[in-house]
This record gives structure tokens, C-alpha cells and sequence, in this order.
């Protein structure tokens, strides 16, 4: 596989979600950051709930963009992500929603209509939680870095395997990943972003490249004149001994 690469790719590329949302996250003066999750449940309600759970959200943020027409109190203002764990002691899946909001009003209205929606052995107010936002910049890269962690928590794994390794359960994230799959998983309710209208984008032809070729023996991307490699990434020895010996292909 190659692959042209024209300039170091760099850690925050132009048009992320980080570089797109970071300007406004900082204009608010009192974000809180909120996670509203359900019940454990098993694989095989997993599609349905996230489907479900995408849906419950939605009417809550068009039911207060109605009401703030009516002049009975702000929209909500806010960035959400879905997310899912897999839990391997009980082999139960957890959807549930990061999100960041204005203020801590929003976020407790939030948090009052979502518990409104689901019987209290489904969604308890212990289970929901809300926090000031004390670092924007690391809390807006957890709202966007993942829609479920690879790995499985070491607290966890000692319930199941007596190991403190981490594990990686491919099935269950695979399952995961196609609940997932075709979703808007990642999304901002109540707000617009600043078009960038005004930067024209010119187009250019390259007729000087070089050709790098990802080799897995090496992890890395390396040029097939030279032999060079692009990051110099090295695979620590505690990965490569996860990646050979923790890889669970059954356990969902």
C-alpha cells in the first residue's frame, strides 16, 4: 500500500473537530461537562439503543430550541459525542454521552430531561454526572478522541482474569463499532461555527513526491527509495506484548 505524502502531517489538522470547536469551548465563560448514560445491557440490544439513545437526545434539544421560541428559557448550547464501554466481568455494553455545554444550567436541564425519559431502573440521577470544566483544551480532546476505548480497564480485567494487563476483546468491539456504524456519534446542538468563507482554498499540482509504503514489521511509513521513515514511532514492549498475548477474539 502507498501512500504520497506532501507535507508533516500536524498534531491537530486543519479542520478537526479540535481546531473547529476549541474557539468557541473557550468564549464560554462557565462550561461544565456532562455524562448522561443508562443502564448496562447486553450485545444484542446494542443497535437498538444506540439508535434509541441518538433519538432521546435529539427531542430534548428540540423540545428547549421550541421553548426558547416561545421565550421560556434558552436553547441548549453544546457539543455531545456517544460513546460505548464493554465491560467483560458481566459482558454488558454501556452507551453513553459526553457532552459540553455553556453553562451549569444547561447542564442540569440536561440531565433533568434525560432522567424524565427513562424509568429510574434504567437511568438513575446517581449514574449521571456533571463537572465544571477546569481544562478546556483536555476536556475537548475527550470528547472527541474516541467513540470506545480499545482498551479494557485494568479494574476490570482483575474482576475477570486476575491479570492487571490490559485486554483488547475484538468481538465486543466489533460489536461496538457496528451499532456504531452509519451514526452521528460526534455532533454541536444550538450553535453555528464561524464559516470559513472568507480563506479561498487554491489547488495545487505536485509533480515532486515521495513515495512511502507503511510496512506492520516496523509500524511506520517508510520511503521506498531511501528506506527513511516518516514518524519514527517504536512499538513499546509492553504494547507488543498486549497486541501478541491479550487479544481476546471471543469474550462479547
Amino acid at each position: 500500500m502507498q501512500k504520497q505524502i506532501l507535507h508533516p502531517v500536524p498534531k491537530y489538522p486543519q479542520g478537526s473537530h479540535y481546531n473547529k470547536y476549541l474557539p468557541v469551548l473557550e468564549s464560554w465563560e462557565d462550561p461544565h461537562f456532562v455524562t448522561l448514560t443508562i443502564k448496562a445491557i447486553p450485545a444484542i440490544k446494542l443497535p437498538r439503543y444506540c439508535k434509541g439513545l441518538l433519538k432521546v437526545f435529539s427531542q430534548i434539544i428540540e423540545k428547549r430550541r421550541k421553548r426558547s421560541k416561545r421565550g421560556k428559557g434558552p436553547a441548549l448550547e453544546g457539543i455531545r459525542s456517544l460513546e460505548c464501554n464493554f465491560n467483560p466481568a458481566t459482558r454488558t455494553y454501556n452507551p453513553h454521552f459526553h457532552i459540553l455545554v455553556r453553562n451549569r444550567a444547561m447542564a442540569e436541564t440536561l440531565i433533568s430531561e434525560w432522567l424524565a425519559r427513562f424509568p429510574k431502573k434504567n437511568a438513575n440521577r446517581l449514574a449521571q454526572h456533571c463537572r465544571k470544566v477546569e481544562d478546556k483544551e483536555r476536556d475537548l480532546i475527550e470528547l472527541v478522541k474516541y467513540g470506545s476505548k480499545i482498551f479494557t480497564g485494568r479494574d476490570l480485567i482483575k474482576k475477570v482474569t486476575k491479570k492487571a494487563s490490559p485486554f483488547v476483546y475484538v468481538s465486543a468491539l466489533d460489536n461496538i463499532l457496528t451499532a456504531m456504524a452509519g451514526r452521528r456519534i460526534f455532533d454541536r446542538f444550538g450553535f453555528n461555527i464561524p464559516h470559513e468563507s472568507s480563506h479561498k482554498t487554491q489547488s495545487k499540482i505536485f509533480t515532486e513526491y515521495e513515495l512511502w509504503t507503511f510496512l506492520p514489521g516496523c509500524s511506520d511509513w517508510t520511503n521506498s527509495e531511501t528506506g527513511e521513515t516518516l514518524t519514527g514511532f517504536q512499538v513499546s514492549q509492553e504494547l507488543r506484548s498486549i497486541l501478541e498475548s491479550n487479544l481476546d477474539l471471543t469474550l462479547q
